[in-house]
This record gives structure tokens, C-alpha cells and sequence, in this order.
């Protein structure tokens, strides 16, 4: 080599790496991200809005759910359902029957929204708040994996939508489907699948990741709950958390053994919100009961701290309904039982700051108003329930809010008013997030 030519190489190596960083795109492979952690951790992020809000790519008819979008490998996975011909959901959302329709698994492309294939089964639907399905599907492995709101678990080939396998948990288990469905975000963990389903001995089950065979069940609990599978590691074991209304359990992943359960009813059997784990600390947010945290270790954990107040309206900590928390140096962000935005000091319960400006537009409290938490860089992505995206800082000092767009319209009337309740999905430098009869893909690159 000719060695006045080793600058050059070298500047236009070092060029070709920092354009392959800044052009890195990261999929959304599953319920809260690539980690399970709700951080996006993209670059090339736009810092503010455009005028007007983000460019809109495209946009597709969908039915009725909760269901978050996934995005993987150039795809799109988001599930819905199809009320069957004359068939209505009830007045009353809180009411159950048997509704017929089917329950669709439908894989759009990534670029333009196109169909690339759908599945579709019939379901008639029992629960409560009967939209559609509430899970994110999973995706890894050529593969995606569901969970219906009836208890129908599928494993898909992503490239043609063709079944590899299924289950049906009432039927396998002989289980009644939960009020509000089957919604505990099913958890892969190398050759396991990790599902909370239900039942004397089989609230959490896991399967073989390729066949659908069973490998273990355990726990005993009137109610499953709906909070996903979660595995932290701590004392130097993998531990598999699952939160139903009795107790939080610590399992080994690898054979459901028991290693440790502390009692934690839970009213109306809401354990929805993902347990988050900080250092030593685990703390769980419930909607009645509010917040609990421990310490622990590879034996007991033993308390922190624990809400003294059991109550939707009169609160002491947190008391999510659904959206996740997230903790930072030393701080817990998350929205209380009616829309207040809080910051809590993590080692004591204690509240420093509520807004209700992420979650209703007039300012006022309303039962079980939301937003989902994503964290990107030194900010936070939040989607709330009228369909606004917002970016903003979220400190110990308080909530300031840098730029707002308003992205679906809420259609969903469940709770006596228009809401979307969907997590969204942070992909390729774009959102992907859906109401009840729309998904849509928006550009949310710099410079746009």
C-alpha cells in the first residue's frame, strides 16, 4: 500500500462507520421493544415536530383491539377482530355474553402498509371490553407468536402466515377466559416460550418454542391476572417473575420451580402493569392496591415500601391501570389511577410532582386515563390516549413538555369515552400505532 494513501483510507473508513451508525435502524420485535424495557434506542430522531406533525407514510383500514403493532424485518404484525355479520359488541362494556366473530393475525409491509398475509379464526368473544385482542405479538426466528383474547395461542411462519402451531387454553387447561381476555404478553426466553394462561397449577406455562409442547407449568391462583412474564437477574440468578392478584412468585425459567412468593392481593384481579427492576429494587403499580417495592436478592426479597392507601381515587404512590412505569436515578415516572402523570422517589413512595397535562386535554382527572411511556435518549416518547404524541422531559423537578402532535383519532367508546388504549410501536426511525379502524406508519426522522 502506498503509504500517502493511509489518511485517505483511513478518513474514508472512519466516514463509512459513522454513516453506518447514523443509518442503524432497530425493529420492535415485541411488547415494549427490543430489550422488554420500553427504551428506544435509535439515532437520527427528530428533536420536535414539523409543522402540521410528523409526515404520515401510510395508513390501513383494521378491526377492533388493544393489540400493539410489532416490526420486524421489514414487517408490520398486529392482530384484530371482525364482529360477525349482525353481531354487536354490548352497550355496556362491562357486560359478557357470546359475541361471534373472528379473530385476525394480519402481516403488513414495513415501507407502504401493504397486506402480505393474514390469519383468521373464529372466536367468539366472552370478556368484558370486547374491542379485539389485547397482546403485542412476538417475532423471532422466522416466526411470530400470539395470544388472542380467548386464549388462542399461535405460532406462524412470518414469511407465508402458515400455522407451525397452536393452543387453546381453555380447552387445554379447562379454564374460563379472564374478564378482560387473555392479555399477559407471551415471554421467549432461548428454547421458551413463557405464557401466564391459568388454572390449578398452570398459571404460568411454558412451551417449546418450535412444537407448542408443553414443558412445565406452575402456580395456583383463582385468577391469572394480566401482567407479562418478566425475568430479571438478581444474586446471580435468572428469576421469572409472575404478578397474579394472590402474590408476586419468583420461578426458575428453566423448570418453574418456586424459589420465593410474597402475598400481594390484588383487587379485581388487576395486576396489568410490567414489574419494573432497578439495581436491587422491583416494584409493581396495580390500579386499587397501589405500589409495592422490594429489595431483593437470590433468597427473599424483603419490603421497601408499600402504598398505605387501597383506593382508585384517594392515592398515596402509584396506581397504574396499564401504562408501564419507568425508573431513573432513583425516580419512578408513571400515570396514576386517573391520567396524573407522577414522579416518585424510588426508595421511598414518596410523590415530588403530578401533571395531568401528558393525559387529559381539559386538565381534568378522568378514571383510567393514559399514556405509555417510551424512553428515547434524554427524553421520553409519550402516547396518550386521545392520540397525541409527545415529547418530553420527565425530571425529578417536573414535566416539560418540548413538542406534541396529534397522530389517530380515539375511537374506542368502552370507558364512556373516545379513547385509543393501543401501545405503539418505535421502528425505523418511525412510530407504527393503531385505534379500532386504523394502523398507521409516521416519520419520525431528523430533518424530515
Amino acid at each position: 500500500m502506498f503509504p500517502q494513501l493511509r489518511p485517505l483510507l483511513n478518513l474514508t473508513f472512519a466516514f463509512l462507520i459513522a454513516i453506518s451508525s447514523s443509518l442503524r435502524a432497530d425493529d420492535w420485535p415485541q411488547w415494549l421493544g427490543p430489550q422488554r424495557d420500553g427504551v428506544w434506542r435509535e439515532d437520527g430522531i427528530l428533536e420536535k415536530f414539523p409543522r402540521g406533525g410528523p409526515k404520515v407514510r401510510w395508513r390501513v383500514n383494521i378491526g377492533g383491539g388493544y393489540t400493539g403493532p410489532a416490526v420486524a424485518n421489514g414487517r408490520v404484525y398486529v392482530m384484530d377482530r371482525k364482529l360477525a355479520q349482525g353481531a354487536a359488541n354490548p352497550a355496556n362494556a362491562f357486560s359478557r355474553g357470546s359475541i361471534a366473530g373472528v379473530e385476525r393475525i394480519l402481516c403488513l409491509d414495513e415501507n407502504d402498509g401493504k397486506t402480505l398475509w393474514q390469519h383468521e379464526y373464529d372466536c367468539p368473544y366472552t370478556v368484558s371490553y370486547a374491542a379485539g385482542p389485547r397482546a403485542t405479538p412476538l417475532v423471532a426466528g422466522g416466526k411470530v407468536y400470539t395470544l388472542g383474547a380467548e386464549g388462542h395461542l399461535h405460532c406462524l411462519n412470518t414469511e407465508n402466515g402458515k400455522v407451525i402451531w397452536s393452543r387453546d387454553f381453555k380447552k387445554d387447561y379447562g379454564i374460563p377466559t379472564p374478564l378482560w381476555g387473555f392479555a399477559g404478553h407471551p415471554l421467549l426466553d432461548g428454547n421458551k416460550l413463557i405464557c401466564l394462561v391459568g388454572g390449578d397449577g398452570s398459571t404460568a406455562v411454558t412451551f417449546d418454542k418450535e412444537t407448542g409442547k408443553e414443558l412445565w407449568r406452575a402456580l395456583k391462583a383463582k385468577e391469572p391476572g394480566y401482567c407479562p412474564p418478566t425475568i430479571f437477574e438478581a444474586g446471580g440468578k435468572r428469576q421469572l417473575i409472575i404478578w397474579h392478584p394472590e402474590s408476586i412468585n419468583s420461578l426458575d425459567p428453566e423448570t418453574g420451580r418456586v424459589y420465593w412468593s410474597e402475598p400481594f392481593g390484588i383487587r379485581s384481579a388487576l395486576t396489568v402493569s410490567t414489574p419494573r427492576q432497578s439495581g436491587d429494587m422491583l416494584f409493581f403499580t396495580s390500579f386499587y392496591n397501589g405500589s409495592m417495592a422490594f429489595r431483593w436478592n437470590a433468597e427473599r426479597p424483603s419490603l421497601i415500601w408499600k402504598s398505605a392507601k387501597a383506593s382508585e381515587k384517594d392515592t398515596d404512590a402509584l396506581h397504574s391501570i396499564m401504562s408501564t412505569p419507568f425508573i431513573e436515578d432513583g425516580h419512578v415516572y408513571g400515570v396514576c389511577s386517573y391520567g396524573q402523570l407522577r414522579c416518585l422517589k424510588a426508595n421511598t413512595g414518596e410523590r415530588l410532582w403530578e401533571t395531568l397535562s401528558a393525559t387529559t386535554p381539559d386538565g381534568k382527572e378522568a378514571r383510567w386515563a393514559n399514556a405509555f411511556l417510551v424512553k428515547h435518549t434524554g427524553r421520553f416518547f409519550l402516547f396518550n390516549e386521545k392520540g397525541d404524541l409527545i415529547i418530553a422531559k420527565l425530571k425529578p423537578t417536573g414535566y416539560e413538555e418540548i413538542s406534541r402532535a396529534h397522530l389517530l383519532e380515539p375511537t374506542n367508546r368502552d370507558p364512556g369515552r373516545d379513547v385509543v388504549w393501543s401501545h405503539p410501536a418505535f421502528a425505523n426511525k418511525r412510530i407504527y400505532v393503531r385505534n379500532d379502524q386504523e394502523i398507521i406508519c409516521a416519520d419520525l426522522t431528523r430533518g424530515q
